[in-house]
């Protein structure tokens, strides 16, 4: 039986290009993975508590994986991490390969691509594959599932599918589905701030407001511990929607296109070091604040003695 209280670790990254997915095929086709490289993907080999952990690559989101896959195996090359294999999954039946399995299992990182959020749920849904994984994000203290754009997304238990940024805050513009379950507490959205997201990711907490929403900015991430703590990562910001207070909504019941009316939903701004405590619904201005206010005794901090992205 799991833990109640996920003892692995979550890294959600907010993204910087979309890797996988060009709409337009006259789109100049960019990889920037430079804000990975010594902040974020450090601070997911750091969380292993190991020098070469051994990481797992999923490119399953993606429309490119063939391309995809090396860059990021080449990002890891460069933090000295060689023990790391791409998980070239493109079909449920691939998901239920027994040499997948054993892949995850030996596997101290688990990096989930960026692309199509849809196809994560739909590739790994009630497979052994999904199952394995939460088991050991549950009970493996140094087991960290982390993902990017899509991937960040797809963690979420109510998953934003999609959402039309010039119809936002008009019942209707977000689209939802059912995503990982791997945070049943929050609703993730990514390149929240240059793609202007806030309206889907308000309609998205208007219609389940005992949720917090977590609207992740690009060359940003969030470290989630103990399925709780949200520490952000990164050079940018995180936005954090509260809608427990919220009196007057709309959402449910206004038709297709029609207007939300929505009253007194929280946001608060995390820059890098910031933490927000989704059980507690409180902001606090560093870890060391968060930890100061909840003690635990007989215990050290084991990220006090390194670097932290």
């Amino acid at each position: 039986m799991k833990n109640i209280i996920p003892l692995g670790k979550l890294i959600a990254v907010g993204g910087n290009e979309d890797k996988g997915t060009y709409p337009n095929p006259r789109t100049r086709r960019k990889y920037y993975l430079n804000f990975f490289k010594l902040g974020i993907l450090k601070r997911i080999v750091l969380e292993t508590g190991k020098l070469d952990p051994r990481i797992e690559v999923i490119t399953t989101a993606s429309m490119i994986p063939e391309e995809v896959g090396p860059i990021y195996t080449g990002s890891f090359a460069m933090l000295n991490c060689l023990n790391v294999g791409v998980m070239d999954i493109r079909t449920p039946e691939d998901a239920r390969q027994p040499e997948y399995l054993e892949r995850l299992k030996a596997a101290d990182v688990v990096m989930f691509s960026g692309g199509n959020q849809s196809r994560l749920r739909e590739m790994f849904g009630d497979s052994e594959f999904l199952k394995c994984m939460t088991q050991r994000y549950y009970d493996e203290p140094h087991f960290v599932i982390a993902g990017t754009s899509a991937g960040a997304m797809a963690m979420s238990e109510h998953m934003i599918r999609g959402g039309s940024v010039p119809d936002a805050l008009l019942k209707g513009a977000v689209k939802m589905g059912v995503g990982l379950s791997l945070l049943p507490a929050a609703i993730v959205d990514s390149h929240f701030v240059k793609r202007g997201r806030f309206g889907r990711l308000i309609e998205s907490v208007a219609l389940h407001p005992k949720l917090i929403g977590i609207g992740l900015g690009e060359d940003t991430g969030v470290l989630i511990t103990d399925g709780n703590l949200v520490e952000t990562i990164g050079s940018n910001l995180v936005i954090i929607l509260d809608g427990h207070h919220i009196q007057h909504n709309n959402a449910a019941a206004a038709k297709k296109g029609t207007v939300l009316s929505i009253e007194n939903v929280t946001m608060h701004v995390l820059a890098k070091g910031n933490v927000y405590d989704m059980h507690e619904r409180k902001f606090y201005v560093s870890k060391e604040a968060q930890a100061a206010r909840h003690p635990k005794p007989d215990t050290v901090d084991a990220d006090s003695t390194v670097e932290q992205a």
